[in-house]
């Protein structure tokens, strides 16, 4: 997952109203009475793709609070008084505890262990409480809680261990007995009522010290110490994902590459390394989380590898290539240090392979899993920005691994975006270097997903394959699961290309959030499905086990020319512009403005602080997002469009906009994006933005440059200071019917997948090419409204089942609105 600016404007403005606007190819669905609207020919006898089972499975990020205070069963926040301001800025070691009566944190040589650096000082009579997460600690009446300890106390100490909320008493009461130096103490409570908003007190009658307080539900997934939250684990369990992919994401690409140690000072903000991880947790390292909290390592590697066995998922973990990404993109020259990773990579297979006779196989053994985990798939960094360092560094892991662990795949990755220079740059030296598989990531529109469905048809076949190991469309309205539904049909159809994909990101805590959308929502108590999920789930427990290829007629377009208004704008950045002149194509003059008097012509729909300086249009907000002001007529068509901008101040450059219909309808070039090292062509669609062309470079401060944009018909042509910068066209057709049959080998079942992302039904005539198909199929339909959005309370987008028992070799079926359907046939 990246944080970079352009994942941060994706972020702005998620709100959807509709599945194309007026600037884009608008679909015309048939709808006389007398004529089907669409046909699909199936060729069974034709050999499609072979579908592997591990086509579809999960990505893994501790994003959200997706680990403490998500899928970890951990109650207690900050049970080892850890947390710290390089977690976040308003941490303490107490945070998320009250304290009653005297006591204090300490950080010297009376700690637990040299990696567990901080703990609890209690005076005698003292108490401490912990507020858990969200509204607090989430209890069932009925239940049973376990409670553990470590603590040092003088000889007589007594722990007293309560449980209540604001309306009183929420357990019996524990008493413990303390004595003599660190020991672990135990005992479990049963909560007498249920409540969402618990408190956990641990009182001491002496003095004492306390760390890893810790408070587990007994009911964890599969009954496991150290275990997992139910709930969220058989949600994703019930997906039937065929891996999971982890830790990160950024969690892996960012911060120090050093270890947990005196040596490095004990450095607090590291990439995620998987030997802090393992182990007894109170001797697990602690560290800051890229995404602004703390990261206990109670959920570590040795509880993902056993997640995924739980689950029948292939694990894939993600190791640091020693190029950092998201938005710091800076390589490590350390060769000593690389060499460390290196082996520690090496050693992470032999922990999840290695005999217990291997020094990390004992490990995996004492911790609980004499069995080899069966590891098959490694990923060595993750969206580096840098192609030719990080590559560089891959092939020496690559290199290391393959000579001791030749049957290991190991995974390479193509950047942050799904096309650009860093993208071709890095495809290019995986083919160069015949790499196996190479992952790629994009967040993208509705309208991207609906264009794109094609996307892997022109991929060469003999070369690396590939592995989307992370995208979205933005939303999580059912509009949004409709487009990555329709894309995911040309995922299939490609599957001797595209052998792993997974949605991202997986889980979020509603309290908690970083990043929207997200595939499973949940809070202290209960979780729920988003519309993605249920689209997610379709398709991974329907998959089957080879392509059988098939065609199907489009919608009929209407191609329009690229209408709007046009915009200036600025990101985290101050600017100013001038001169500004829209012409059409005969020549006249649209608008022109000098700003020599006011700004009457400009609307400011944006943040930021804009006013005229000195005969131009300046923003002065440096820290403000997306600070869109806009002119013109949105019914403007083949103009040309000029203006002088200069950068006065900031981490970026500026954006010019054209095209632009509404606040979340437009196109813009921004010049000096992406912390000022790449620009790009952006279209907007209901606020979710798309790269249609970019290219590396930066924009200098108080240098003022001039912009020329020619817009003719659905053609842009692009000019920097009088040099042709770049051209595209934008005449892809959001394609909202989209079809895949697969056929599943242990069933015979042919399953016909359809997806109508528009607001007509689509009665389709369906040719099984001589199939032998029974008379029945079973029906699987997801079907709502496009904005319908799945809650804790209310789920518009949840499938339905029925009986279909109209098939024949050749028949019609009438495919809802705004719906995918499933219709499995058994084969005679």
């Amino acid at each position: 997952m990246s944080r970079s600016t352009a994942r941060t404007r994706w972020r702005a403005g998620l709100a959807v109203t509709a599945l194309l606007t007026a600037g884009a190819l608008l679909p015309a669905p048939a709808h006389a009475e007398d004529v089907t609207d669409y046909a699909i020919t199936v060729d069974p006898t034709a050999q499609g793709a072979t579908i592997d089972d591990t086509m579809y499975g999960v990505f893994f990020e501790d994003i959200n609070r997706a680990a403490d205070g998500g899928l970890y069963a951990e109650l207690v926040q900050n049970r080892s008084f850890e947390y710290s301001t390089v977690d976040n800025r308003s941490y303490t070691p107490l945070t998320s505890w009250t304290v009653d009566g005297t006591a204090q944190t300490l950080d010297d040589d009376g700690r637990l262990n040299e990696r567990n650096r901080t703990y609890l000082s209690l005076a005698a009579g003292a108490s401490v409480t912990n507020a858990g997460y969200n509204t607090g600690i989430s209890l069932e009446q009925g239940e049973k809680y376990d409670f553990s300890v470590w603590a040092r106390a003088e000889a007589g100490t007594s722990l007293t261990v309560s449980l209540q909320d604001a309306d009183g008493t929420l357990a019996t009461a524990r008493k413990v007995a303390a004595k003599g130096g660190w020991a672990q103490y135990r005992a479990t409570l049963t909560a007498t009522r249920t409540s969402t908003a618990g408190r956990l007190t641990v009182a001491s009658s002496g003095a004492a010290a306390l760390d890893m307080v810790s408070l587990f539900p007994r009911d964890t997934y599969k009954h496991q110490s150290n275990g997992l939250r139910k709930d969220l684990a058989e949600k994703i369990a019930a997906l039937k994902p065929g891996f999971v992919r982890f830790p990160g994401g950024c969690l892996v690409n960012t911060g120090s590459m050093q270890d947990y140690s005196e040596a490095s000072d004990w450095q607090r903000a590291r990439s995620y390394q998987w030997k802090d991880t393992i182990g007894p947790v109170e001797e697990r390292a602690t560290n800051a989380n890229f995404w602004g909290y703390n990261q206990s390592y109670g959920l570590g590697y040795y509880e993902y590898f056993r997640f995924a066995e739980d689950i029948g998922a292939m694990p894939l973990p993600v190791v640091p290539a020693l190029v950092t990404g998201c938005g710091q993109n800076q390589a490590v020259v350390d060769d000593a240090l690389l060499k460390r990773h290196i082996q520690d990579t090496l050693d992470l297979i032999e922990f999840a392979n290695g005999p217990v006779t291997s020094t990390w196989g004992k490990k995996r053994a004492q911790m609980g899993h004499p069995k080899p985990f069966g590891l098959t798939h490694l990923e060595v960094g993750n969206e580096e920005n840098l192609p030719a360092a990080f590559f560089e560094r891959f092939q020496q892991f690559r290199a290391a691994i393959e000579a001791v662990y030749p049957d290991v795949t190991v995974v390479s990755n193509s950047g942050p975006d799904d096309s650009g220079t860093t993208f071709d740059a890095a495809w290019q030296l995986n083919r160069d270097a015949d790499v196996d598989m190479v992952d790629e990531h994009y967040y993208n529109s509705p309208q991207w997903f609906l264009q794109n469905n094609d996307r892997y048809d022109s991929y060469d076949r003999s070369g690396p394959k590939v592995f989307l190991g992370e995208y979205a469309s933005l939303g999580n309205t059912f509009k949004n699961g409709l487009a990555e539904a329709a894309f995911m049909t040309g995922l299939e159809r490609n599957a001797d290309v595209v052998k792993l994909a997974s949605y991202a990101p997986l889980l979020a805590n509603e309290d908690y959030v970083q990043w929207n959308p997200d595939l499973i929502w949940f809070d202290n108590h209960a979780s729920w499905n988003s519309a993605n999920y249920e689209v997610q789930k379709l398709f991974m427990n329907n998959v089957g086990d080879r392509v059988v290829p098939s065609t199907a007629t489009t919608t009929p377009s209407v191609s329009g020319p690229i209408t709007g208004a046009v915009g200036l704008s600025t990101w985290a950045t101050t600017a100013a512009y001038d001169d500004v002149k829209v012409t059409d194509a005969d020549g006249t003059t649209l608008l022109s403005d000098d700003f020599s008097g006011d700004a009457s012509q400009w609307t400011h729909t944006g943040g930021g602080s804009w006013s005229l300086q000195d005969g131009r249009y300046a923003q002065t907000d440096v820290a403000a997002e997306n600070t869109m002001v806009s002119a013109g007529d949105t019914a403007w068509h083949d103009y040309d469009l000029h203006v002088k901008a200069t950068k006065t101040a900031g981490k970026e450059g500026f954006l010019v906009a054209f095209g632009v219909q509404d606040t979340g309808n437009y196109y813009w070039w921004n010049l000096g994006g992406w912390n000022n090292t790449a620009s790009a062509v952006e279209q907007a669609v209901d606020g979710g933005k798309s790269t249609l062309l970019s290219k590396a470079g930066t924009i200098e401060t108080g240098r003022a440059y001039d912009i020329d944009i020619t817009v003719r018909g659905r053609q842009v042509t692009l000019y920097l200071d009088g040099q042709e910068w770049g051209s595209f066209t934008d005449d892809k057709p959001a394609e909202p019917f989209r079809q895949v049959v697969t056929q599943d080998k242990k069933t015979g079942d042919l399953i016909v997948k359809v997806v109508n992302a528009q607001s007509a039904d689509a009665r389709t005539a369906i040719d099984l090419g001589g199939a032998k198909a029974a008379s029945t199929a079973r029906v699987t339909t997801l079907a709502a409204a496009p904005d319908a959005v799945n809650t804790e309370t209310e789920t518009p987008v949840t499938p339905v089942t029925s009986t279909f028992t109209g098939v024949a070799d050749e028949f019609t079926y009438t495919f809802p609105a705004n719906s995918i359907t499933f219709l499995r046939i058994k084969r005679r």
